[in-house]
């Protein structure tokens, strides 16, 4: 009863948009785990449902919703046929679009318009009546070049440098970023809290954890990409992967969770297209 296809932003915009996506659901019972990500902006189409975060705080989805770069897993439910059209935001994107306020809402949902007022539900209704997915990834870029009009405050080189030693190794040294960014550790803390969510070694272990849910949902082996040395023992990986995903290992494999199962299906067939910190996580 899940549908969810994905396609590459293009050159125009890679720096800031991670991917397009549409999700249609034809069923009336949606309860589905989504795993620590980053930013999303999400047009619900047809339906709507509520977003459940690991803090316990439950926020209904609105008919365009920006959900921040989440740092555990978050339960999407709804009670109805969905259709969303969305797309996810890079860390420069992210600080783009938020600027200053990008730190305080990690791990929330917020109503597009407060944002952009009726414009966006301008956009919503171009969407609403495209004849096809292809169609509204060529209305979603524009809009994405208007929302990202100031693009020059992002912090492009800081975000790039980040997201390559995120991908250098499966178990990145922050002695080495600190040594790349000139940057002391209490430094990159700072940063890296305020754009990503995370300091950086549990944003190293967020992506270590995704790279290897990948692998395992696909019955892929960890030991062919030494991911497997970056775990101490199978507990560890067990605890790793259940924290990020909110799926052990096992249920990874069985591919009972639908929505796990076509995002990583949908992301991994971008490859050579995106970031491999997006096709690969």
């Amino acid at each position: 009863m899940i549908d969810l296809v994905y396609e590459a932003p293009g050159e125009r915009l890679a720096k800031l948009v991670s991917s397009f996506y549409r999700l249609d659901y034809s069923g009336d019972n949606f309860s589905e785990l989504e795993r620590a990500d980053r930013a999303q902006f999400r047009f619900e189409l047809r339906g709507n449902g509520s977003y459940h975060f690991s803090d316990g705080s439950i926020t209904s989805s609105f008919p365009v919703t920006i959900i921040g770069p989440t740092t555990a897993p978050v339960v999407s439910k709804s009670s109805c046929p969905l259709t969303i059209f969305g797309w996810g935001m890079t860390t420069a994107g992210w600080v783009a679009l938020m600027g200053s306020n990008a730190a305080s809402h990690i791990d929330k949902a917020i109503d597009a318009r407060d944002i952009f007022g009726d414009w966006i539900m301008d956009i919503r209704d171009q969407l609403i009546a495209a004849a096809d997915f292809a169609e509204q990834v060529e209305i979603g870029c524009l809009a994405a070049e208007n929302i990202f009009r100031h693009k020059s405050t992002a912090p492009f080189d800081f975000t790039t440098m980040v997201d390559n030693w995120l991908i250098s190794d499966s178990d990145p040294s922050v002695e080495i970023l600190s040594a790349q960014s000139g940057l002391s550790q209490r430094q990159l803390e700072r940063m890296t809290k305020r754009y990503y969510g995370s300091p950086p070694k549990k944003l190293a272990r967020k992506y270590r954890a995704l790279r290897a849910a990948q692998l395992l949902a696909h019955g892929d082996s960890l030991d062919e990409t030494g991911l497997a040395l970056a775990f101490y023992d199978q507990s560890h990986l067990i605890r790793e992967v259940k924290q990020f995903t909110g799926l052990t290992p096992s249920q990874l494999r069985n591919g009972k969770h639908t929505l796990t199962r076509a995002t990583m299906t949908g992301r991994r067939a971008l490859g050579g297209k995106v970031s491999p910190l997006v096709s690969d996580s």
